[in-house]
């Protein structure tokens, strides 16, 4: 960001062309999480760089990969494997991946700073594949919990922000493009692991479908090691004893900062709804076979990929807070709408519309975070305690609406409105409320360019 010489305070770029550098800049901010900054003459780009973003893109592959594919896992234990449980105690196992990811993410970023993301990436890659090992050989809930909900969280934690730090490290002018197309392995994995449980649980049985699935992981995570680690130099100093603080008691006072926090709570609370139940819907109320109901799961993850490199494109063009809060209410209707799909051709265009749609809330939050908290000194103790926060609500949500889905419950007949009304309702909520971080931001910025 700019600064002038009389104040030295950054400037506030909200839309049109100032905004180009906050969406660039946004992806150093989240993947660093203000990681020590790149000296003067590193190297930008190279094939060095871009092979790591080839190795970060399957590790993305992996960690996020089968986060996304839960859904596929969430109706194959209603509808058949863990069916005396109920679909809210199942989504746990997810949520609790998910949380653990995210949180562990703000820890890790100070062990990188440190320099022991060799050992992060090592050991993240070894406990999340172990856990699916384990994974194939539980038939409890109790064990699933631990094995797929616990201990893969654990590793992924490990994982998550030091794989993106590495990246954000390694590119100055095309840090944006670099980013994108390393988070994109998210929804690729997503797809990947969809795939591979669809076309092998048919045929084999459950222990077997889940190992093969660890070897496939274990094998691109051999794949990726090279990829990262070989003749890498951005991996930080063990000897700096430089790394951010993690919490920063100011930030309670500030009214952008909670506004933030509380707008991307309300949204995660409801983004993995559809993606944890659609597979279950399509097979109990559209009477569609598990094949294809775990396809309209493959098709909004797809989507996703659009939606992602959309709203980044749109972000460098118009600002971020437009497209950022486009997407989060209409990602909200689009989940209400869903209350008046009938028909399986009906359902696969709501799955690609909220999948797009939707897709773009996951790169577009941290590129706003400069401008919410111009101050360098605390932006990453802020945006970690953001993630924290934020975190809880991949935590809760799902859980949430899986256990509305009881209500009026007749029989086999389950009753998703409320489950629906709950997801489209907070992504709704919390997209109004970035309206008002909106309007703080641009009083925010009128004010300090009084003071120049």
């Amino acid at each position: 960001m700019t600064s002038t010489a009389k104040t030295n305070t950054p400037s506030v770029a909200l839309n049109s062309s100032d905004d180009h550098s906050i969406a660039e800049a946004g992806g150093e901010k989240v993947a660093t999480a203000l990681t020590v900054p790149l000296p003067p003459d590193a190297p930008d780009g190279g094939t060095r760089a871009w092979l790591q973003v080839a190795g970060s893109f399957i590790v993305f592959g992996n960690l996020w990969g089968m986060t996304f594919a839960f859904g596929t896992f969430q109706s194959y234990y209603e509808l058949t494997y863990l069916t005396s449980t109920d679909a809210s105690t199942i989504s746990w196992i997810g949520t609790i991946c998910t949380f653990l990811l995210i949180l562990g993410g703000v820890a890790s970023g100070p062990l990188f700073d440190w320099g022991y993301f060799r050992t992060m990436l090592l050991a993240g890659a070894l406990i999340e594949t172990l856990s699916v090992f384990l994974l194939s050989l539980c038939s409890e809930y109790y064990q699933i919990l631990l094995a797929q909900g616990v201990l893969a969280g654990l590793g992924n934690g490990l994982l998550y922000i030091p794989g993106l730090a590495l990246v954000g490290r390694a590119f100055k002018k095309h840090r944006a493009i670099a980013m994108g197309i390393t988070t994109c392995g998210a929804p690729v994995g997503g797809i990947i692991y969809t795939l591979v449980f669809e076309r092998l649980i048919n045929y084999m049985s459950f222990g077997w479908t889940v190992r093969i699935m660890g070897f496939i992981m274990l094998a691109s995570y051999c794949v990726a090691f090279p990829l990262v680690l070989w003749k890498a130099g951005n991996v930080g100093d063990i000897s700096s004893g430089q790394a951010r603080k993690l919490f920063d008691k100011t930030a309670f006072k500030d009214l952008p900062f909670w506004t933030y926090t509380t707008s991307n709570f309300l949204i995660f609370c409801g983004y993995m709804v559809p993606f944890y139940y659609m597979a279950s819907y399509g097979q109990i109320e559209l009477g569609m076979d598990r094949s294809d109901a775990n396809y309209v799961i493959i098709y909004a993850q797809a989507a996703s990929i659009i939606g992602r490199l959309g709203a980044s494109f749109a972000a460098a063009r118009v600002g971020v807070m437009i497209p950022w809060i486009t997407c989060a209410i209409s990602s909200g209707i689009f989940c209400i709408a869903w209350i008046g799909v009938k028909t399986p051709g009906a359902f696969i265009a709501y799955a690609v519309l909220y999948g797009c749609f939707s897709g773009a809330l996951i790169p577009l939050p941290p590129s706003v975070f400069p401008i919410v908290c111009p101050d360098v000194n605390v932006l990453g103790a802020r945006l970690g305690m953001a993630q924290g926060i934020g975190s809880f609500a991949s935590l809760i949500g799902s859980p949430i609406a899986g256990a509305l889905i009881t209500i009026n419950t007749h029989g086999d007949k389950r009753n998703y409105l409320g489950l629906q009304l709950f997801g489209g309702l907070i992504m709704i909520l919390g997209g109004c409320n970035l309206m008002m971080l909106w309007v703080l931001l641009v009083r925010q910025r009128e004010l300090r360019s009084k003071l120049i």
